[in-house]
């Protein structure tokens, strides 16, 4: 969507196609995790109306396979689309569960499309009062637990030892859990799953999830918070590009495909060299909304002003777990310093990720203004050092003067 909209507001005067299998029009995804919003009324970015306006066609189908010789694409329907600029945008498939009872049992769901949330919010019903089983400590688990939580029994599975570890450290990790825990949820931490039972009353339904260390969970139904591969099925036997090794696309910084013309690949199926702090160049694969949108809005300008450098932005996102959090910058090389500056006992904090003295993301609840504050001082390049903010340095009382003489080289 940001890369359509930003074409029209650009000038872009030619044709624009979009082709999407989702049974709706695009939609603020962000929405669907964080809040279980079922009506797409909600969460369509546009109507039908503005795309006519703006002189968009929406072609409600799948694509099966490009050409990109004679630069044609191939739908399950039959059409054929030929195209003068590609931009593939197909996003992520969600992870299922290869286990035992995962495959064959119903009420065990995936989300990432609307008629996802439909179905999950069927299984709960207008009573609700259901036992529901997150399994999944990061993003998707969490947000679903935070969602589900009131009058309904959540117990959330996961492999670390609190949620969101690999992102965020066991740390601050803990003090997401207190925050959804303070609601009623459960917490199985570094626990493995062994398979799902079914129900006693219906045995074509789940019943129960049954973890490697013998507990048995009571279970209406099962959400799966596994994360994603990329939507890149279309493209497996297409000799003309090669797959990275998670099925992504290998990109240019400004999102063009490797080893291909005027073909770009965002969101989350784009491997693009990351130039933010830390970054190095090293190849890095985002899996945040924002960060698809920005990178839309970078390929539009590319192809509308094609003389004109496209401009990295800083990655930012945000999560609903009890209370907004905040994010910006990436860790594509690790982390090995954090400084938690606030009141973390009582989940109003900035945490500052540091690689040496490098700060290459900041986390925050309660204090918005410090992560748009960092995220503003890392595009610029004039964030504080990971000593400086130990010692007490508040990114809000740091200017922009010094960074902009700095890109002035003045």
């Amino acid at each position: 969507m940001g890369a359509v909209q930003a074409l029209r507001e650009q000038g872009f005067e030619g044709d624009i196609t979009m082709i999407s299998k989702e049974p709706n029009l695009p939609i603020d995804r962000t929405k669907l995790s964080k809040a279980l919003i079922a009506d797409k009324s909600k969460v369509e970015w546009r109507s039908q109306e503005w795309f006519d306006t703006a002189s968009i066609s929406t072609v409600s189908d799948e694509v099966s396979a490009i050409d990109f010789k004679s630069r044609s694409i191939s739908t399950k329907s039959g059409k054929s689309l030929p195209y003068t600029k590609l931009i593939l945008a197909s996003g992520g498939t969600p992870k299922a569960l290869p286990l035992p009872g995962f495959k064959d049992l119903s009420n065990i769901f995936l989300l990432r499309t609307l008629p996802d949330v439909q179905a999950i919010l069927s299984a709960v019903g207008e009573d609700k009062g259901k036992n529901v089983v997150i399994i999944g400590s990061s993003f998707i688990g969490m947000e679903v637990a935070n969602a589900l939580s009131s009058n309904n029994t959540v117990a959330v599975v996961g492999m670390e030892s609190a949620p969101l570890e690999r992102v965020m450290g066991s740390e601050v990790g803990k003090i997401f859990q207190k925050l959804i825990s303070n609601k009623g949820v459960k917490f199985h931490m570094g626990a493995s799953v062994d398979s799902a039972q079914p129900s006693k009353d219906d045995k074509s339904k789940v019943g129960s999830v049954s973890l490697k260390d013998g507990t048995n969970l009571p279970a209406d139904l099962v959400v799966l918070g596994l994360g994603v591969y990329p939507a890149t099925e279309y493209l497996q036997d297409n000799s003309a590009i090669q797959l990275e090794k998670d099925g992504s696309l290998r990109t240019s910084e400004s999102f063009q495909v490797e080893g291909l013309s005027d073909v770009y690949a965002i969101g989350d199926i784009a491997t693009y060299p990351y130039h933010g702090p830390g970054g190095n160049g090293t190849l890095t694969r985002i899996e945040h909304w924002n960060v698809a949108q920005n990178a839309g809005r970078s390929v539009a300008a590319s192809i509308a002003k094609p003389s004109v450098a496209p401009k990295p932005f800083i990655p930012v996102f945000w999560s609903a777990m009890g209370s907004q959090l905040r994010y910006c910058g990436n860790t594509p090389n690790g982390w090995d310093d954090l400084v938690l500056q606030g009141q973390p006992d009582e989940a109003k904090f900035a945490a500052f990720y540091g690689k040496g003295e490098t700060v290459v993301a900041v986390a925050s609840m309660q204090m918005d203004p410090v992560m748009s504050q960092s995220a503003e001082l890392m595009s610029r390049g004039n964030m504080p050092s990971m000593s400086e903010l130990r010692k007490g340095q508040s990114v809000l009382e740091v200017g922009f003067l010094a960074g902009i003489a700095k890109e002035l080289h003045i």
